[in-house]
C-alpha cells in the first residue's frame, strides 16, 4: 500500500471516530426540561462533509441559571400567614431558563430573602385564609457588579415601595393589602385602614371610597341614632317602637326625633281673619281663608232645623228657612220621605210637592256654602264626620272607602260589622287604615251620643235654628286631611293651638306631637314668611303663571267657565319643533293641576294646550293631567284632548276662590277691569 493510500485510510478513520456517539462531531440530543421524567429522542448522526475539519470552540456565551429544583433561581412560594393550614399552592419556574456553565459570570441568586425573590405578602394578625400565590418575573435580568438593585433592602432603611413605619411588608407588584371585613372582596391600602379605624371610633359616616367595613357602618349608623341627627335614616322612638305595628304605620315615620311627611300645615291668626296654608314640601298647593264674619257664609256641615217657605215644582225645588240671610235650597233628590206617608200610584215616585208643604219643619244639613247670588243647598240625609266613620242617622247606608287595598277592607269589614249602631248607617274613611276595633268602638259611641243630643234639640226648637255646628275650619281641617302623610301642624296662636291639640289628641293621639306651637316673638318671623308662603301667595294671585322652562300659562275666570291658556314663551328647546311642544305641554299639566287646587278653581274648565302633531304625545300630555290631578280631594272629571289641542274638564265647586276670598269688587268698574269714557256716549 503506498504511503497516500495510507494517509487517507488514518483520515476516513479519523473522521468516522469523531462522528460517533461522545464524539466532537455527534449531533447534540436536547437535553431534558426541569421535572421532565421521558427519555430524550435520540437524534440520528448528521452526516458531515469528507472534508476533515478541525472542532471549532464553543465561545462563552452566558446563560440564565437552570431553575432546577433546589436551585437559588427557583421561584419560591409564597410565605403561608399566621395560622393558615393549608399548603401553599406551588409556583411554575420561569420560561426560557438554560442550565449554567462554568467560567462564565452568572447574576446574583435570588436566595430567600434577596430583594430579587418575589416577596409573598405577609400575612395579618389574626388572618386565616392561605395568601394568594404570586406568580415570579417573567424574566430576569443580570445584575451589574456595583449597582443598586431595585427592590432591595436599603441598608438601616426601608425597601422602595413598603412605608416607613408601617407593619405590613410589600413588594414590587403588590402595593394594596387585603382588609378583612371589608365591602366585597375589593382591596384597602394601609391609609384608608387607618380611615375605617376613625370611622367606627367616631361614628360620623362613611369616608375615603366609601367602601366600609360592615362593623364600621353598624356603629356609625347606632351613633347617629343615639345622637338623634339623622342623615336619610328614618328611626322611630323608643315608646314608638316598644307599641304594635298598627300604631307605628298610623304615627308615621320619624328622622332625627322628628316627623317625616310630605305635607305641612301652617296657621296663621290674625284679629279679623285665620289663614290656613298647606306645603307640599316647601310648595303651596292649599289656601284657605277663615274671616270672623263668615258666620253666616261658611256654613258647611252645620245641622238646623228649618221651616219650608215655598215648593216650587217646575224647578223640582223648595226653599227652606234654616236663619240665614238667604234661604236655602232643597232639591227633589234631597229629600227624604216614608212611603207609608205619602199616597202615589205604585211604580212611580212621588213629586217634591207631594212630599214638602209650606211651613213644614225638617231637619237638614247644608252641604255646599252659599256662593254669590246664590243660597246654601241642603239635603235631608244627614251624616255626622268623625276619625274612622261617617255615621249616618236612620240609614242602612254602609261603605268602605275605595282607597284602601283588599286586605284591609275585608278587615275593617269584619270590625264595623261589630261595632254598627242599631238603625244607622256608617261608611268607614280612609283615616280608618290600621285602626283597632277599640278605636273604631270609641268613634261610633262617640257619634252615637252626638246625634242623640241632636235630636232632643230639634225637638225642644220650634222655629228654625241651629242644632250642630260644625268647628273652626282649623279643626274642620285637621280632622278632614291630617293623617301620617302630614309632618306637623304649625299654629301661631295659643287658643287656637291649644284647642286643635286636645282634638288630636282625642281622636287620634298618635299624630297629638305633630302639632306645634310656632311663637313668632322667639323666631322673629311671622309663620308665612318663615315657610315662604307669602311670596307664593303673591305669585298665586297673579294672571300669568311662568313655568320653569320659559313657557307661561295664562288664566281667565268668566261667569261660566275658566279658561286657561298655554305658551311657550321663552322656551325655545333644543332639538325640534314637536319635542319642544311637547315638553312645554307636559310642564303645563303638571302646573295647572297645581293652581286648581290653589287657587280653588271649580265649575267647567277648558285648558288650551298648544297643538301636537303626534297623538302619542297629546295621550300623554292628558295622562299627566289626571295623574296630577289625582292628588286633588276635590273631585275632578277629565275628557280627552281634541284635535285643536283643548281639554275640557270639570271640578266640584266647594268655595268661592282664592282671588275672590283676598278681594273685592272694584267700585269704578264694577269688575269689569275697564273704565269707560263716558265723554263719548
Amino acid at each position: 500500500m503506498s504511503p497516500s493510500a495510507r494517509r487517507r485510510r488514518r483520515r476516513k478513520s479519523a473522521l468516522e471516530r469523531a462522528a460517533e456517539p461522545g464524539g466532537p462531531y455527534a449531533a447534540e440530543t436536547p437535553r431534558p426540561k426541569v421535572g421532565e421524567t421521558r427519555p430524550a429522542e435520540t437524534q440520528p448522526p448528521v452526516a458531515q462533509p469528507p472534508v476533515a475539519q478541525p472542532p471549532v470552540a464553543q465561545p462563552p456565551v452566558a446563560e440564565v441559571p437552570v431553575a432546577e429544583p433546589g436551585s437559588a433561581y427557583l421561584a419560591e412560594a409564597p410565605r403561608p400567614k399566621i395560622g393558615d393550614t393549608r399548603p401553599a399552592r406551588p409556583q411554575p419556574a420561569p420560561p426560557h431558563q438554560s442550565a449554567a456553565q462554568p467560567g462564565v459570570a452568572q447574576p446574583p441568586v435570588a436566595e430567600p430573602g434577596s430583594a430579587y425573590l418575589a416577596e409573598a405578602p405577609r400575612p395579618k394578625i389574626g388572618d386565616t385564609r392561605p395568601a394568594r400565590p404570586q406568580p415570579a418575573p417573567a424574566q430576569q435580568v443580570p445584575a451589574r457588579p456595583g449597582a443598586a438593585q431595585p427592590g432591595a433592602a436599603q441598608p438601616g432603611g426601608a425597601a422602595p415601595g413598603e412605608r416607613a413605619g408601617s407593619s405590613q411588608g410589600s413588594g414590587p407588584g403588590r402595593s394594596r393589602s387585603r382588609r378583612r371585613g371589608s365591602r366585597g372582596r375589593g382591596e384597602r391600602s394601609g391609609a384608608d385602614a387607618g380611615a375605617i379605624t376613625k370611622i367606627d371610633e367616631t361614628g360620623t359616616g362613611a369616608a375615603g371610597d366609601g367602601r366600609t367595613g360592615r362593623a364600621g357602618r353598624t356603629v356609625a349608623v347606632g351613633a347617629r341614632q343615639a345622637a338623634g341627627a339623622g342623615d336619610g335614616v328614618a328611626t322611630e322612638p323608643s315608646s314608638r317602637a316598644a307599641g304594635t305595628g298598627r300604631s307605628r304605620r298610623r304615627g308615621g315615620a320619624e328622622r332625627g326625633g322628628r316627623p317625616l311627611g310630605r305635607y305641612l300645615m301652617c296657621v296663621h291668626v290674625r284679629p279679623h281673619a285665620t289663614q290656613i296654608a298647606v306645603l307640599e314640601g316647601r310648595t303651596l298647593v292649599e289656601h284657605s281663608v277663615a274671616w270672623a264674619s263668615d258666620a253666616s257664609t261658611q256654613i258647611d256641615g252645620n245641622i238646623y232645623r228649618g221651616r219650608v217657605q215655598n215648593v216650587l215644582p217646575g224647578m223640582e225645588a223648595a226653599f227652606v228657612d234654616i236663619g240665614t240671610p238667604k234661604n236655602a235650597v232643597l232639591y227633589r233628590g234631597d229629600v227624604r220621605y216614608d212611603l207609608d206617608d205619602i199616597e202615589t200610584p205604585s211604580g212611580s215616585s212621588p213629586r217634591i210637592e207631594e212630599v214638602l208643604r209650606p211651613g213644614q219643619s225638617i231637619v237638614c244639613q247644608v252641604t255646599k256654602n252659599p256662593i254669590g247670588a246664590k243660597g246654601a243647598r241642603l239635603t235631608q240625609e244627614v251624616s255626622l264626620p268623625g276619625r274612622f266613620v261617617v255615621m249616618v242617622p236612620g240609614s242602612s247606608a254602609f261603605g268602605i272607602s275605595k282607597r284602601l287595598d283588599d286586605a284591609e277592607r275585608r278587615r275593617l269589614r269584619r270590625i264595623v260589622q261589630e261595632v254598627r249602631p242599631k238603625g244607622h248607617g256608617l261608611i268607614v274613611r280612609t283615616a280608618a287604615e290600621g285602626a283597632s276595633l277599640e278605636e273604631l268602638r270609641h268613634d261610633v259611641d262617640r257619634l252615637v251620643e252626638q246625634w242623640n243630643a241632636i235630636e232632643a234639640e230639634a225637638k225642644r226648637s220650634q222655629a228654625a235654628a241651629l242644632l250642630y255646628k260644625e268647628p273652626d275650619m282649623a279643626v274642620r281641617l285637621v280632622r278632614e286631611e291630617l293623617n301620617r302623610d302630614y309632618r306637623g301642624v304649625v299654629v301661631d296662636d295659643p287658643e287656637l293651638y291649644a284647642e286643635v291639640r286636645d282634638y288630636v289628641e282625642g281622636v287620634n293621639p298618635e299624630l297629638a306631637e305633630r302639632v306645634e306651637f310656632y311663637d313668632t316673638e322667639a323666631e322673629g318671623l311671622p309663620i308665612f314668611e318663615r315657610f315662604h308662603v307669602h311670596e307664593q301667595l303673591h305669585k298665586a294671585l297673579d294672571r300669568k303663571v311662568w313655568l320653569p322652562s320659559g313657557g307661561s300659562l295664562v288664566i281667565e275666570r268668566t261667569e261660566a267657565l275658566t279658561v286657561i291658556d298655554v305658551n311657550t314663551g321663552k322656551n325655545v328647546g333644543k332639538s325640534n319643533l314637536e319635542e319642544t311642544v311637547f315638553r312645554n305641554n307636559l310642564e303645563a299639566a303638571e302646573e295647572v293641576a297645581r293652581q286648581l287646587r290653589l287657587r280653588d278653581i271649580g265649575g267647567i274648565i277648558v285648558i288650551d294646550f298648544i297643538d301636537m302633531e303626534i297623538r302619542d304625545n297629546r295621550e300623554k300630555v292628558v295622562a299627566a293631567l289626571r295623574s296630577a290631578l289625582a292628588r286633588d280631594k276635590t273631585r275632578t272629571q277629565v275628557f280627552d284632548i281634541s284635535e285643536l289641542g283643548l281639554v275640557e274638564m270639570t271640578r266640584k265647586r266647594v268655595s268661592e276662590g282664592l282671588v275672590e276670598s283676598l278681594s273685592s269688587t272694584c267700585a269704578v268698574c264694577g269688575g269689569r277691569g275697564i273704565v269707560l269714557d263716558e265723554s263719548l256716549l
